[in-house]
């Protein structure tokens, strides 16, 4: 499964609806990472074919979006984002976590294997 883009409306109605919530809500049915990247971004071009694999390796575990800062500035605006790339994990049942810089593959599948799926559906 590739990674998803993810819009401003599409953030509301899948992830969290910041318009509506004051306290941090997961809507999604699985562990989440959202990639905010720009496509002049060097850095985040060297992330986005790991991310790729890991989408395919994880599919049925963790959904991972993309969200191009150029187009959705009000996200950007949301959390805050002042350098790409920067991933936020969001775990099922608690805060999600903001990594700003280019993360090598292993480091993004050891978060996803220690902090975002469970041990016991955890993939080899």
């Amino acid at each position: 499964m590739p990674t998803v883009k993810l819009t401003a409306d599409r953030f509301k109605e899948e992830v969290f609806d910041y318009t509506k919530e004051k306290d941090w809500k997961f809507k999604g049915d699985k562990p989440a990472i959202i990639d905010f990247y720009a496509d002049w971004c060097g850095p985040c071009q060297m992330v986005a074919p790991a991310l790729e694999e890991l989408s395919d390796t994880y599919k049925d575990e963790v959904t991972i979006y993309k969200v191009d800062t150029e187009v959705e500035q009000e996200l950007s605006a949301v959390f805050r984002i002042r350098s790409i790339p920067s991933i936020l994990f969001i775990p099922m049942d608690k805060q999600p976590m903001m990594q700003a810089g280019a993360l090598p593959k292993s480091a993004l599948e050891n978060v996803i294997k220690t902090e975002l799926i469970p041990s016991e559906v955890k993939s080899n």
